[in-house]
């Protein structure tokens, strides 16, 4: 399909775009060791909670904890996605720090 109704983004650019969110989306599926799984803040009171409720093992609520952790991520790139599409936009500015702006395009210079 190389046809698409998006006039403010060319089609190259749209497709670095999603691309660079694919690779990002990919990344959160690389094999996660202990060392990495502590870089997170886990709360061990909730997994011991889970463990019981559940009625799960240990390692069946880390894996849990682990597709959790895997699953905010990919919102956070998709998040990522949808904001960073605005830049395309000429009368849109996207600040690092997140959010948009957009510029009345009369005072554009």
């Amino acid at each position: 399909m190389d046809q698409y109704d998006l006039d403010f983004i060319d089609k190259d650019d749209f497709d670095k775009h999603v691309l660079n969110t694919l690779n990002s989306y990919n990344q959160t599926f690389r094999k996660i060791d202990l060392k990495e799984f502590n870089k997170n803040l886990i709360d061990p009171i909730k997994l011991i909670f889970d463990k019981h409720m559940f009625k799960k093992s240990y390692e069946e609520i880390i894996d849990l904890e682990i597709h959790r952790q895997r699953d905010k991520s990919n919102n956070n790139i998709i998040g990522f996605f949808h904001q960073n599409i605005f830049k395309y936009i000429n009368s849109c500015e996207v600040p690092n720090k997140g959010g948009m702006l957009f510029i009345d395009p009369k005072m554009e210079k």
